[in-house]
């Protein structure tokens, strides 16, 4: 069976960073061509992904317990959450009946984990005054992940939406006494207040918060079609609306502090299937 896979290094992360550093580059999709077996290539590691051609003759695939969807071509995108497992299986059925499965090794990373001595704390955001105007915005994030567009940008290398001081990384968790804490869920960036970024690939804006979510404050969401969606976080100004269908490099906003944040910056985060929480990092090249 025909693998083309490259499993990423792994990375020891940290919450703050002055620059953007050495970045793992991902490598191309497989050829088109069908095979008796899965052929594949990306980032085989926790927050990584795949992007690959199903079996001639494949009526349904899936990785794990979450089914893929096909192109017509027979080519899926899959992917593997922050805190997946060593392994993952790969399977097809195929038009007579029979399976193909592949099982893949899914390398371990090194996550910046800061161990603090103090209980952890309640969020402080819990009051049912909150909640009232939280629950609808919640609401309207899983929504806007579970719609299903045309956009195929899941084919695309990704761009850096904006580049700057890289102020958190993905992964990054604390440790209170033994209980851990939220992680950092994305990649921030902090170019400065006012500074336009792009998509980093070709989309469907899905959501559009032009009046300030209460966390996100303004909030895009982008679908990359294949259940790959980006979120982009804090923005001063949001310059397209719900439905757009947005090319890689366009300007979508500008830079800001808007939402529950300490300071300017783009917080970028990626997911599939609006449940596996992806490293942006794994998505790019070198900061140009």
């Amino acid at each position: 069976m025909i693998r083309q896979l490259r499993i990423a290094a792994a990375l020891a992360l940290v919450l703050h960073a002055g620059g953007a550093g050495a970045q793992p580059v991902a490598s191309s999709a497989p050829a088109d061509t069908p095979s008796s077996g899965f052929t594949f290539a990306g980032e085989a590691t926790q927050g990584g992904w795949i992007r690959g051609q199903a079996p001639a003759g494949t009526v349904t695939a899936q990785l794990g317990d979450q089914q893929l969807v096909l192109d017509e071509q027979g080519r899926f995108f899959a992917a593997f959450d922050r805190d997946a497992g060593p392994e993952a299986a790969l399977v097809a059925e195929l038009q007579d009946g029979s399976t193909v499965t592949t099982t893949i090794a899914v390398s371990p990373r090194g996550w910046n984990l800061e161990h603090v001595d103090a209980p952890l704390r309640p969020g402080g955001q819990s009051s049912e005054a909150f909640m009232r105007r939280r629950q609808p915005e919640l609401d309207r994030i899983w929504a806007a992940r579970e719609q299903v567009t045309d956009a195929d940008g899941w084919r695309q290398s990704f761009v850096w939406p904006v580049t700057g001081r890289i102020s958190g990384r993905f992964g990054a968790q604390r440790i209170y006494r033994g209980e851990p804490g939220s992680y950092h869920t994305g990649l921030d960036i902090a170019p400065g207040a006012g500074t336009p970024f792009v998509a980093p690939a070709d989309g469907v804006v899905v959501l559009a918060a032009h009046d300030d979510f209460s966390l996100e404050g303004k909030l895009i969401i982008i679908d990359h079609g294949q259940g790959l969606n980006s979120a982009f976080l804090h923005a001063q100004r949001i310059d397209v609306s719900e439905g757009d269908h947005v090319t890689q490099g366009q300007q979508i906003g500008l830079v800001g502090q808007s939402g529950r944040t300490s300071g300017p910056h783009l917080h970028w985060s990626i997911k599939w299937h609006n449940g596996a929480r992806l490293d942006p990092l794994l998505f790019l090249g070198p900061m140009p």
